[in-house]
């Protein structure tokens, strides 16, 4: 028996290969499917069953275009419906793969459908819990994503899934081994480990949500306790996933469209598509296309897309260097965003050589910033628990997510300093400002790790009536 995590650190999302006896099934795949095929040809193995644990909200799965290439049945479990040929799988029900054996445990409470798969081994032993968005490492998934789907509230959600855990998941050996669907830094849950396998024995030491001694009512207030707004795209992810998709090759071949500086500035024009700009901040710092936004593909590229961008049929066209832009497209596929139109052939320089308009975005040391930190507005754009934890004395939070519902409160008529933890999100803001007309603005390098070393007065006190 072979198992194999493929995680996707862009995503934190994590898709599983298992053979036996020339027999594999893949659970949870990213949308692009021909990894999972090459590997099963060079082991001489054939893909006999493709497993979802639910109809996930934060990607696009590669369960529909991997289903067409192998024809290999995709399966569900209780109360999912599809739009596509599916199994529907009964609770407890088992699917035999080579010498091993996956059992369907329905575990309702993240969503309605949600399942986690019970992989047997070779004599029958418990071995393996692919957990999905069920239970994760030191937290389980997030309980408000279902709600209007299911006609059910958060709270009785959560309730659902504080069952689905003692009756389905607790009462397994402690030496199983926990494969969830996701790790740290997904929006699917709130308080996830850095490790992305570990045995449900010591998630029963570790993890909130298995307190033995645990009731109902403190389940429920924990899991609910803090929650941030779900990205804007999530639903959008979720329908195409239960009813189906465009080919991404489909996608690939149209976003990959080389255009000129003319071609480009044409097509931004007459589509109104968005101009993405995926380079390094400090180059877009340095120049920038007038009205575009920088959201870099070195950091958390696709989740920040559909965060700010929201609608998945937005067009857009990407500025970057040529060997990074194949890589956007597929990344942005992965979220749902299907509607890259092309790139500016050549990057920025291109633009930059036609004679055309660019900008600037002004910016400063933190050693530069600590003499004017009490002297001007400053403007913290991390989360809230980020600015809640410390921050610059008398700084502002306008949260980088919620950035457009703050923009009245950016003065007009001063300069004004802004910052996130390192400088990648501030960037995001300060395109997004200028893009609305706010071009008043300086971004502090570096981000707070910057302000603090450089020792700029900070707090960690907030009054509970100014968070947002």
């Amino acid at each position: 028996m072979k198992i194999e995590q493929i995680y996707t650190g862009c995503l934190a999302q994590g898709a599983y290969y298992i053979e036996s006896n020339g027999e594999v099934a893949i659970i949870d795949p990213l949308r692009e499917v021909q990894p999972y095929i090459n590997k099963a040809e060079e082991a001489g193995a054939k893909i006999k069953y493709i497993f979802e644990t639910h109809f996930h909200a934060d990607f696009v799965s590669g369960h529909v275009t991997l289903s067409e290439k192998t024809g290999a049945p995709i399966i569900f479990g209780p109360n999912a419906k599809t739009n596509f040929e599916s199994i529907i799988a009964e609770d407890g029900q088992e699917f035999k793969l080579g010498a091993v054996t996956f059992k369907v445990l329905h575990t309702p409470g993240h969503t309605m459908e949600s399942t986690t798969y019970l992989l047997r081994d070779e004599n029958g032993k418990d071995h393996s819990l692919f957990s999905g968005d069920t239970l994760f490492l030191g937290d389980v998934g997030r309980p408000d994503l279902a709600q209007k789907s299911a006609h059910m509230t958060q709270e009785e959600l959560a309730g659902t899934l504080y069952d689905s855990l003692r009756n389905k998941i607790m009462p397994l050996a402690d030496d199983v081994t926990v494969y969830p669907a996701h790790g740290a830094g997904s929006a699917c849950g709130k308080n996830m480990m850095k490790e992305t396998v570990d045995t449900l024995g010591n998630q029963k030491k570790m993890n909130y949500a298995l307190r033995a001694d645990m009731t109902k009512e403190e389940f429920v207030k924990e899991v609910t306790d803090g929650l941030l707004p779900p990205p804007a795209y999530f639903p959008m992810n979720v329908k195409m996933n239960k009813e189906g998709y465009q080919d991404i090759d489909e996608v690939m071949a149209k976003g990959h469209s080389g255009l000129n500086a003319d071609a480009f500035e044409t097509a931004a024009n007459e589509t109104g598509a968005v101009m993405l700009d995926i380079r390094h901040q400090g180059e877009f710092a340095k120049g920038h296309i007038p009205g575009s936004i920088f959201i870099g593909i070195d950091g958390s590229f696709a989740p920040w897309v559909g965060d700010l961008i929201k609608d998945v049929q937005q067009p857009i066209l990407l500025i970057g260097n040529e060997d990074r832009i194949e890589e956007a497209i597929t990344r942005l596929s992965r979220v749902g965003f299907d509607n890259t139109l092309g790139y500016l052939e050549g990057g920025f320089e291109t633009w930059k050589n036609s004679g055309k308009e660019i900008d600037t975005v002004r910016t400063i040391p933190a050693s530069e910033f600590k003499p004017m930190a009490e002297k001007a507005p400053v403007f913290d754009v991390r989360k809230p628990g980020e600015f809640q934890s410390e921050h610059v004395v008398d700084a502002k939070h306008t949260s980088l997510s919620e950035i457009n519902e703050h923009l009245a409160e950016y003065p007009e008529n001063e300069d004004f300093y802004l910052h996130c933890a390192g400088g990648y999100r501030s960037m995001i803001a300060a395109s997004i400002l200028k893009s609305r007309g706010i071009h008043n603005l300086i971004d502090v390098q570096g981000g707070y790790k910057a302000i603090k070393e450089a020792g700029v007065n900070t707090t960690n006190y907030v009054c509970p009536s100014t968070l947002k």
